[in-house]
């Protein structure tokens, strides 16, 4: 193979790694909800102090 040719080769391999190796890892996220306390209904106990 003559020399431009080997040349365009290997610039378009570089090129390619360049572009290919450059990604980084996809990170997972997520959404942490409180839970809303759980409470007792007071109940009617007939004393009025």
């Amino acid at each position: 193979m003559s020399k431009p040719i080997k040349s365009l080769i290997a610039l378009g391999l570089v090129a390619f790694v360049a572009a290919c190796g450059n990604q980084a890892p996809e990170v997972e996220e997520f959404v942490v909800i409180d839970p809303v306390p759980v409470t007792e209904e007071p109940t009617f106990n007939s004393k009025y102090d």
